[in-house]
């Protein structure tokens, strides 16, 4: 089915049924104490916000009427498995769903076979649909461990963006200038660098616009790498005569490591489906320093809660002790409380010197073996390399001893072997 691009006033209206305010409407809701308190919460730990005045006068017009905002978070499900560096806009989104907002969970079923080359030099393969189901269920289901779900509206943005057809694809694309497309940084870069561009490409932030039309969103969050996609649909907002959204980008929370970006592919990552006990002991591995950052993207308590807590540091509070509330909120999150407290345990233990009642077993035939090759056999490390690294810096024992030969050779036997502070593998070596 064909269709050209609906008029303003045909577009959805919002689930107030009210249709979104034209831009030029002036606002005369008044500003009070708690509207300064609610933006107070929207700009906490965000990058950037576009624009702070018109974000002040949508939280105004809102407690006023009593109509929730709209907030829209579009996601490409690329990946199923999610990070805490993934929830720090998700985090974003429950804060705003407890000041009452609508959150609008957007699946780019449609986009995501088109494939966002944001952030990179070259295209993104596109997905499959099958790819994209699955995906998606998975991410969502992770995803409402942080949401409220009473508060979540699910979306699939090909509702809008296959009856377009190709009349109401051309209608928009002529929405948009070839010269603004080519602002984006990575375009230009590629452009300029004589790195192909294909046309399609230029369609994915112009529906990702769209879908902000059709959502008529007040507010859409995405990260900092989103922020020209997020930009478009204001653009293409004010083309149809509605308000424009507000742009809240959200920055990248930083991995273990406290330098790089939180990442699998850079092995400095806490995946919220890990076990409790390696979530709290990685969130303890964290520099004083960096645990403010995480209290501040990844904490839901108050402002007034973490400077008070950062007050008892200054005065001689043991970081420990704040650290380890830090780790137990977000253990319960994504377990449970008595799964924090447990984690907890264990953990006190092992800094004493403890081993944990519960530890994998693995049986290992062809003795004698090397111990480089039994940590990589008990899943202790991932390569030989890293295993080597880990003798050179003193993190392997063997029944509590310090390994300092990488040629060490295990006899029959068994043998409890510890790499770092939290893993752990009783061994029995057979001939």
């Amino acid at each position: 089915m064909t269709s050209s691009l609906p008029d303003s006033a045909s577009l959805p209206t919002n689930d107030a049924g009210t249709p979104a305010r034209a831009a030029s409407e002036p606002v005369l809701y008044p500003v009070t104490a708690e509207v300064e308190r609610d933006l107070a919460v929207v700009k906490r730990g965000c990058d950037e916000l576009l624009v702070e005045a018109d974000m002040l006068r949508k939280l105004a017009r809102s407690r006023a009427t009593g109509v929730p905002l709209r907030i829209k978070l579009g996601l490409d499900p690329t990946a199923p498995d999610i990070h805490l560096g993934h929830t720090v806009v998700l985090n974003k989104l429950r804060q705003l769903q407890d000041l009452g907002h609508t959150v609008i969970f957007l699946i780019g079923d449609f986009t995501s076979m088109i494939g966002d080359p944001s952030g990179r030099n070259a295209t993104r393969p596109p997905l499959t649909p099958e790819q994209i189901a699955i995906n998606a269920e998975t991410y969502y289901a992770q995803a409402s461990l942080v949401l409220d779900p009473a508060r979540t509206e699910v979306r699939y943005n090909s509702e809008w963006c296959d009856p377009l057809g190709a009349r109401g694809m051309i209608q928009l694309a002529s929405r948009y200038t070839v010269a603004r497309m080519l602002e984006r940084d990575d375009f230009t870069k590629r452009y300029r660098g004589g790195i192909p561009i294909s046309v399609h490409e230029f369609l994915y932030p112009l529906m990702q616009g769209y879908d902000s039309v059709a959502l008529k969103s007040d507010v859409e969050l995405g990260g900092t790498d989103q922020k020209f996609n997020l930009l478009v649909g204001r653009e293409l907002q004010k083309e149809y005569g509605q308000e424009p959204q507000c742009v809240l980008t959200m920055p990248l929370l930083v991995g273990l490591d406290g330098v790089e970006k939180m990442s699998k592919s850079k092995h400095n990552y806490i995946g919220i489906s890990e076990a409790p006990g390696d979530m709290f002991g990685k969130l303890m591995s964290i520099s004083d320093d960096l645990m403010w950052k995480y209290f501040e993207l990844l904490s839901f308590r108050s402002l007034e809660d973490i400077a008070g807590l950062r007050a008892e540091t200054e005065a001689g509070r043991n970081p420990r002790d704040i650290k380890v509330m830090l780790a137990q909120e977000i253990v319960t999150r994504f377990h449970s409380t008595q799964a924090a407290e447990q984690a907890l345990a264990d953990f006190d233990a092992r800094s004493k010197g403890a081993i944990p009642d519960d530890i994998p077993e693995h049986t290992l035939p062809g003795a004698p073996l090397g111990i480089l090759a039994v940590l990589r056999s008990a899943g202790l490390c991932a390569s030989g390399a890293e295993a080597q690294r880990n003798i050179e810096q003193g993190g392997v024992r063997v029944e509590g001893a310090k390994v300092e030969d990488k040629s060490l050779k295990l006899d029959v036997g068994t043998y409890v072997i510890q790499v770092g502070k939290r893993k752990f593998a009783r061994v029995t070596v057979t001939g």
